[in-house]
């Protein structure tokens, strides 16, 4: 599901709402995770999951062309670790309910 999407479906499921109100909330809530993200700030949904930062530390790294010897600096990465509850609904057993 693309940003799109998402505010065709929460706008179907709210009609009397404007699409350019949904798409704002929408913009607002992803810019909020983001600006939490660059503080290097922990975001929890909670039944949903929860956003983090990981930094990989500075290395020292071979360029392949040349072999030279270089330092790769230290970067940081976005990461998600779904929810336990996000987790069992999408693992329900073959047959059961869900």
């Amino acid at each position: 599901m693309i940003k799109s999407q998402l505010v065709l479906r929460v706008a179907g499921q709210n009609p009397h709402l404007y699409n350019r109100d949904i798409e704002k909330a929408v913009n607002m809530i992803f810019g909020e995770i983001e600006a939490a993200l660059v503080r290097r700030d922990r975001v929890e949904l909670r039944g949903f999951g929860v956003f983090t930062v990981k930094t990989w530390p500075a290395r020292p790294a071979r360029n392949p062309k040349t072999g030279a010897k270089i330092t790769v600096p230290e970067t940081h990465h976005p990461s998600f670790r779904i929810s336990r509850k996000m987790h069992a609904r999408l693992n329900v057993p073959q047959g059961a309910p869900g």
